[in-house]
């Protein structure tokens, strides 16, 4: 019941449904009826044997309890549920069942069948909120806002700049996670001790039938104490965590009260306090941030877990589970948040104009020296710049008016010029050029 509470609000509620006990049953059962498929199709097994089996071997057929009830015992599922199949099938069907394969086998195949679909819908999301990042990157890629650097104000950029350093994050992490999804869920075949015992020269040529069968891909040996697989899935379930997380942190920060450039939406649950009515909490930030934390934790384990011993894994194998399912849920919450956040989030442009005066110009105190100086005295430039942004500060003023207010500065130069000179969308850095650039490298993706 605690999971409702403590675990499950920062997990895809789709995903929790979609990999339910229910569901690596079937998934167990797709093994094992693609076993004796390709094994059938290698004339291991008379014609029709997997037909029968098929017919047999039905995810409702299981008890589900005694599965739960009787996997502490064996250490795993399959071993349970390979007793409760040959209890299902005629009897001379039962020795065809299961040949050549350990419970690693299908466990680890299970696991890559039921995460597949989940990082496909991940993949899903993240086209989506690239899709609603360039719409907002284009909104407001000459929308100027002050840059920050160690948490202080530095110099202007632009948001739409801002949204592109996002959006690259983003890409980077989708193409690792791309590349896992598409060609790193490799099917598990290796018998007891990973040599195929019993089918010896079939054995390679049957493991890469059964990932043709199944949709998975095709490992160059059996990886049941080589964990690579598993360490690329965690990876890049990592690396798509830090880059949603980026942008969690970011909105956060710039939601804050005495900034406000940006809000959530109401879409991502962003809401009042159960006590402070005035507070608009960023709430859909702190799940992604919270979602992330636990997917790092368990890219930690699954390291941690991924030098194993001999020939079969001793509690560092049956670590991995829950965890990477987890983390998998966890990215998939995360990322449904994201898509809604970048979708709808609210843009306050008057409050990156307020907060690029907040340091009545010194923002832009170089750039006003090196235009006053071209009609005045470098070092006289320099004080009444000084001076300026003082009074701009205290009376809460626009930098270029305080300029104007003395008398030297306003005998000597041109109104508009100097207006212009201090601007700070004429100091936005390379913040277009960086737009255009990463539009352009999005349409490979």
């Amino acid at each position: 019941m605690l999971d409702a509470f403590l675990r499950h609000p920062f997990m895809s509620r789709d995903g929790r449904a979609a990999s339910s006990a229910e569901a690596f049953v079937t998934a167990m059962c797709r093994v094992e009826i693609g076993l004796s498929r390709v094994q059938e199709a290698a004339g291991i097994f008379p014609a029709g044997t997997a037909q029968t089996i098929s017919q047999h071997i039905r995810a409702e057929a299981f008890d589900l309890d005694a599965l739960a009830a009787d996997s502490a015992d064996g250490g795993n599922v399959a071993i349970p549920f390979v007793k409760q199949a040959k209890a299902l099938l005629p009897a001379d069907l039962r020795s065809h069942f299961h040949r050549g394969a350990t419970s690693q086998d299908i466990v680890d195949t299970a696991l890559m069948l039921v995460l597949q679909p989940r990082l496909t819908h991940c993949l899903d999301l993240l086209q989506h909120s690239r899709q609603d990042g360039l719409a907002l990157m284009t909104t407001h890629e000459n929308t100027p806002m002050i840059g920050r650097t160690l948490m202080q104000q530095a110099m202007p950029i632009t948001f739409g700049a801002k949204v592109a350093q996002w959006l690259w994050g983003l890409a980077q992490a989708e193409q690792r996670l791309a590349g896992v999804a598409r060609n790193g869920l490799y099917v598990q075949f290796g018998g007891p001790v990973g040599v195929h015992t019993g089918l010896e020269e079939h054995g390679p040529a049957l493991m890469d039938a059964l990932a043709d069968e199944l949709g998975l891909a095709r490992p160059v040996l059996p990886w049941h104490t080589d964990r690579q697989p598993i360490l690329a899935i965690g990876d890049a379930l990592g690396v798509v965590a830090v880059a949603a997380e980026k942008i969690a942190l970011d909105v956060a920060l710039m939601a804050q009260t005495e900034i406000g450039e940006v809000s959530e939406p109401a879409s991502t649950g962003a809401g009042g306090s159960s006590s402070m009515p005035h507070k608009r909490n960023p709430v859909g930030c702190a799940r992604i941030r919270a979602a992330a934390r636990q997917i790092h934790a368990t890219v930690g384990l699954l390291h941690n877990a991924g030098a194993q011993p001999m020939e079969r894994g001793l509690g560092e194998w049956h670590a991995e589970w829950a965890p990477l399912v987890d983390a998998v849920l966890l990215l998939e919450g995360a990322l449904e948040t994201l898509q809604l956040l970048l979708e709808g989030l609210d843009v306050h442009p008057e409050a990156m104009h307020r907060n690029l005066a907040v340091t009545g110009g010194a923002i832009l105190a170089t750039p006003a020296i090196a235009f006053l100086a071209r009609h005045l005295d470098r070092d006289r430039a320099t004080a009444l710049v000084r001076e300026a942004t003082a009074n701009a500060v205290e009376t809460h003023r626009d930098f270029a008016e305080a300029l104007l207010d003395q008398p030297e500065i306003a005998a000597a130069v041109d109104l508009s010029a100097l207006r212009a000179a201090v601007d700070p969308a004429a100091h936005v850095g390379a913040s277009r050029a960086q737009v255009a650039r990463l539009r352009e490298a999005l349409k490979s993706l």
